[in-house]
């Protein structure tokens, strides 16, 4: 081989060399881009909400205006259940950065297990009872609901709704009879609208937003039990500063006339 022929090899050899190094830079730049993604720096930052099934909805609505205003934090879909279920999961460990539930009691062994610290009053409810459209049975009062052949369904004691359902009995002296007791209010609105029982239990919002699925019989014995929702910012936070933003706006005017305009009462 001749002595030019292998300066060539050599020269096209150091070419392809120094290309394989860039290329080889190159991804790992992409890499380092892509853990940077992940890790959140300069990228949306998400937060985790746990909240009462009675306020799916405005909520729902509360969150997607909060990312608006906030566009550097994105709201995961918010987990609705129970308040005792959703107690619970965060007492085990659950991954949460805002709790919103349905009453200061249901709140009460998150805070004890050191969870939550101070909470802030954000928004009442009060009962309703639930009936098909045209109420067919005729129900006008509370006590209408242990009539003979008027089947109810309640939420269990356990749960907000319940414990309401629990001080108008006794502060009327009524004891109902329930066919179903229900681990949130959503499944009693679901039986009654489904026709699997002729009366339910529930908040006037959730009578709201059924539309004309069901109808609401209001009775001056559900102001016994005004329900006080609270909203704490969890200890355990991933990202405390948006999640106070969270809870912040929530008490905002904006946040208010989203709750407001769902048939919550004010704080």
């Amino acid at each position: 081989m001749s002595l030019s022929t292998t300066a060539r090899l050599r020269t096209a050899g150091a070419l392809l060399a120094v290309s394989a190094f860039a290329l080889a830079g190159c991804s790992d730049s992409g890499s380092s881009d892509s853990a940077a993604s992940d890790s959140g720096d300069g990228s949306t930052k998400t937060l985790t909400i746990f909240a009462a099934a009675s306020l799916q909805g405005p909520l729902d609505t509360v969150a997607e205006d909060f990312s608006k205003a906030h566009p550097e934090y994105e709201v995961k879909p918010i987990v609705y259940d129970g308040s005792q279920a959703l107690a619970t999961q965060a007492i085990d460990g659950a991954d949460v950065d805002v709790l919103a539930f349905a009453s200061e009691k249901s709140l009460e062994p998150v805070t004890e297990a050191g969870i939550t610290d101070d909470s802030k009053i954000f928004a009442t409810n009060t009962l309703e009872i639930a009936v098909a459209p045209g109420n067919p049975k005729g129900i006008k009062t509370f006590e209408d609901l242990t009539k003979s052949g008027v089947s109810v369904v309640t939420c269990a004691s356990e749960v907000p709704c319940g414990q309401a359902t629990d001080k108008v009995e006794d502060a009327t002296g009524v004891t109902l009879k329930p066919v179903s007791e229900e681990t949130n209010v959503t499944s009693v609105v679901n039986r009654v609208s489904e026709g699997e029982a002729d009366a339910g239990l529930v908040y006037t919002t959730d009578v709201t937003a059924a539309g004309d699925k069901l109808e609401g019989v209001d009775f001056p014995e559900s102001d016994e039990a005004v329900n006080k929702y609270p909203v704490a910012v969890s200890t355990k936070a991933k990202d405390p500063e948006g999640a106070q933003a969270f809870e912040d706006y929530l008490l905002s005017d904006d946040g208010q006339k989203v709750l407001d305009e769902a048939g919550f009462g004010a704080p």
